[in-house]
């Protein structure tokens, strides 16, 4: 059961960064270069996701990185980002 919950959280975690991910395929209107890496476990201990995105196109450029970890003592996380856009008329 507890592997179970674990399963859960981290597929609750995920969720943002699939959605994430969808928006920048989208975005492929002339200049366009990304990157992202991520990393998840599961085990006896908890369960956690991390990542980092970039993002350079037409419209601007932005950069996010975070983590979350669930265990028995609770759901811990953190998030920072930045982005710029232009106008290009």
């Amino acid at each position: 059961m507890r592997a179970l919950k674990h399963v859960l959280a981290v597929g609750a975690l995920t969720v943002p960064l699939v959605i994430g991910c969808a928006g920048l395929a989208s975005a492929t209107e002339g200049l366009d270069a990304s990157f992202g890496k991520g990393q998840f476990v599961v085990n006896e201990n908890g369960a956690g996701v991390a990542g980092t995105e970039s993002s350079v196109s037409s419209d601007g450029i932005s950069h996010a990185d975070y983590w979350m970890w669930v265990d028995e003592t609770g759901v811990y996380g953190s998030f920072t980002g930045a982005g710029a856009t232009w106008n290009n008329e």
